[in-house]
C-alpha cells in the first residue's frame, strides 16, 4: 500500500463511520486544489460536519491512537497516518497577532460558513470524501481555470496580515495573477506584527517551490508591501547599472532574473543549502545600492560584493536566527564575483583553489556565478562571453581542487611525530601547510619546509 493509499483509505473509513452517525466528511484546503490541478500533495486535511466532538473522538479512537493537535480548535490526527481531521469552527479576532483569535467549534455551521473563513477562493474548495462531489461556494473552480488568486471576505481576510505574503507565494508557485481587488485590500494591511518565522515560511515556499520566485516579489511590489520585511530588496528598484553589461535594466530587474535562473541550479541538487543558495541569489547585489557610482559618464559598483555584506546580515537576521543560513548567504555573496572574473582571466590553479577553499559551498558558488550571468542581458560590444559559457572551465577547476584535497596532507600529528612540540607556532605551521597544499606541493616536501621553518625559528630564540 502506497503512502497516499494508506492515508486516503483511512480518510474514507472515517467518512463512512461519520456518515453512519449522520454527519459528512470533506477534503478541504490545498489538498482539494492540488488534486484538481493534478499536483501531488501528501498533506491530507479533512473536515467533519454534523457530529459532536465526542462522537468524532469515539470514531477516531475506534480506528487507532488518536492524537489531539488542538483540542480547543477541534483538530485531531491518528498515529501512523499523515492526516489532519478537523471540525468546522468560527474565529473571532481580538487582537493584531495571528494567535489573537477566539475559536469556537461548531459542527452545524454548514459548509458555506465554514469555508468562508479561508483565505482564497481556490483554497476554499471542498470535496465530499465518499461521493467525491466538489463543493464550491466561492467560485474557486472558476478562479482556478482563470489562474486567479482572489480573497473571499473583506472583513475576515484582513484579520491575518500573513495573507498578504500567502497571496504572493501562491501567485509565484502557480504563476497566477492576484485579483485587483485583492491587491487593493492587501495594500491596506499592516505586516509589522507578524513573527519572523511566519514570514520566513512563506518566503521559503516561494523560493523553493516556485519556478519563478521573482513573481513573489513582483506581487509584493504591486501591493506596496516590500517596505516592512524586504526593504533591502525594495532599495534595488531604480539603481542603475552599466548598460554595456546589464542591458536588462536596473538592479531590481537583474536580481529578479538571477533569482529565476537560480531555480534550475537549486533544484539540481548541486547546492549544499538550497534555501541559503536562493537567498544568496536574492541578496548577491545588495551592495550596489551603496557602491554604485557615476564616473566619467560610466556606471560602476566596485566592491559591491563586500560593501553589501552589512545589508545582507541585517536582512537575513530580520528573517531568521539560523546561523547556517546567515553564514552561507554572507559567504556566497562575498565571493560571487570571483568565479567569472577568474574564468575570464584564465587565472592560475592556485588562485581558483584558494577561491574554492574559501567557499562554504564550492559548487554552489559556481552555480551562483552562472545564475548571475544568466540573469543579465549583454549590451553591444560588452566584450564578455555568452551567459553560462564559463561553466566548463569552472567545473574543470573544481575537479582539480577536489583532486588536490584528496591527496595526503600534513596534519598536527605529523608535526608531533617529526619531533615538534604543540604550541602557539602550530597554527602558523598548519596554515602554511594548507597554503602549500592548495598549491599542489606534495606532503613530504611540505613537511620538510615546515621543519626547516621550525629550525630557523628555534635558532632565533
Amino acid at each position: 500500500m502506497s503512502y497516499m493509499d494508506k492515508n486516503t483509505e483511512i480518510s474514507i473509513e472515517i467518512a463512512r463511520r461519520v456518515a453512519e452517525k449522520g454527519g459528512s466528511t470533506y477534503y478541504v484546503g490545498g489538498y482539494v486544489r492540488d488534486k484538481i490541478l493534478g499536483i501531488e500533495n501528501k498533506d491530507i486535511d479533512i473536515e467533519v460536519h454534523g457530529v459532536k466532538p465526542a462522537v468524532l473522538e469515539e470514531i477516531l479512537d475506534s480506528l487507532g491512537e488518536r492524537i489531539t493537535i488542538g483540542e480547543s480548535f477541534g483538530i485531531y490526527g491518528l498515529k501512523g497516518y499523515d492526516i489532519d481531521v478537523a471540525m468546522p469552527r468560527q474565529e473571532k479576532n481580538r487582537g493584531k497577532g495571528h494567535k489573537d483569535f477566539d475559536v469556537f467549534v461548531d459542527p452545524d455551521i454548514g459548509t458555506k460558513k465554514a469555508s468562508e473563513r479561508r483565505d482564497f477562493t481556490i483554497n476554499a474548495l471542498m470535496q465530499d470524501v465518499l461521493t467525491e462531489n466538489i463543493v464550491d461556494h466561492w467560485n474557486g473552480l472558476e478562479d482556478l481555470k482563470a489562474h486567479v488568486i482572489r480573497h473571499i471576505n473583506n472583513v475576515t481576510f484582513v484579520e491575518d496580515p500573513l495573507r498578504v505574503l500567502r497571496a504572493a507565494q501562491f501567485a509565484a508557485r502557480f504563476e497566477y495573477k492576484v485579483a485587483n481587488e485583492t491587491i487593493e485590500l492587501c495594500k491596506s494591511m499592516n505586516l509589522e506584527s507578524l513573527a519572523q518565522e511566519r514570514i520566513m515560511a512563506e518566503l521559503g515556499k516561494a523560493l523553493l517551490k516556485a519556478n519563478k520566485p521573482s513573481i513573489f516579489f513582483q506581487v509584493l511590489r504591486e501591493m506596496d508591501q516590500l517596505t516592512t520585511w524586504f526593504p533591502e530588496v525594495e532599495d534595488l528598484i531604480g539603481v542603475e547599472q552599466n548598460p554595456r553589461y546589464h542591458a536588462e535594466g536596473d538592479v531590481w530587474t537583474h536580481t529578479m532574473m538571477v533569482l529565476d535562473a537560480a531555480v534550475v541550479f537549486a533544484r539540481g541538487g548541486k547546492c549544499r543549502n538550497e534555501l541559503g543558495f536562493m537567498l544568496s541569489a536574492l541578496c548577491h547585489d545588495f551592495g550596489k545600492v551603496v557602491a554604485t557610482e557615476f564616473v566619467n559618464g560610466g556606471i560602476h559598483a566596485y566592491g559591491h560584493e563586500v560593501k553589501g555584506i552589512p545589508l545582507v546580515k541585517t536582512f537575513i537576521r530580520r528573517l531568521t536566527s539560523e546561523k547556517d543560513i546567515l553564514d552561507y548567504v554572507v559567504n556566497i555573496t562575498r565571493l560571487h564575483m570571483k568565479p567569472n572574473s577568474m574564468a575570464n582571466m584564465n587565472s592560475h590553479i592556485k588562485k581558483t583553489n584558494q577561491m574554492f577553499d574559501d567557499a562554504i559551498d564550492p559548487e554552489g558558488l559556481i552555480c551562483m556565478a552562472l545564475s548571475d550571468t544568466y540573469g543579465q542581458i549583454l549590451g553591444e560590444n560588452s566584450g564578455l562571453k555568452e551567459p553560462g559559457s564559463n561553466g566548463d572551465w569552472l567545473y574543470a577547476r573544481l575537479d582539480i581542487y577536489r583532486e588536490y584535497m584528496s591527496r595526503p596532507y600534513v596534519m598536527g600529528r605529523d608535526l608531533m611525530e617529526a619531533g615538534l612540540k604543540p604550541g602557539k607556532e602550530f597554527k602558523e605551521y598548519l596554515d602554511f601547510a594548507h597554503k602549500l597544499r592548495l598549491a599542489g606541493v606534495p606532503k613530504n616536501s611540505v613537511l620538510s619546509q615546515i621543519l626547516s621553518m621550525a629550525r630557523k625559528q628555534e635558532n632565533k630564540k
